[in-house]
């Protein structure tokens, strides 16, 4: 069953390569939908897949960015579909 999540990463995630290694792991896992910077400083992701490869996404950006992310806000859902692909978006 496809699954949707929606992270919120909090801290200093701006300007070190966040949204460009997130393209990079979900086009890697396979996975759709989208990342970008949000005001404040933040990064949101939007991403569908398999529930085991979106937690895999989430647990190797807070691997790589461990001395960057503060904290995260995760909200789970079902798959719409409606993403082709991965991008960044701006």
């Amino acid at each position: 069953m496809q699954k949707q999540i929606h992270v919120i990463f909090s801290g200093q995630v701006h300007g070190v390569g966040f949204r460009f290694r997130t393209e990079s792991i979900a086009n890697e896992l396979g996975l759709s939908g989208w990342v970008k910077n949000i005001r404040g400083g933040d990064v949101e992701v939007v991403a569908e897949g398999e529930e085991a490869i979106l937690k895999d996404i989430v647990f190797r950006l807070e691997e790589q960015f461990s001395g960057y992310i503060v904290k995260k806000q995760v909200a789970w859902g079902l798959a719409t579909g409606e993403f082709k692909d991965f991008s960044i978006e701006f």
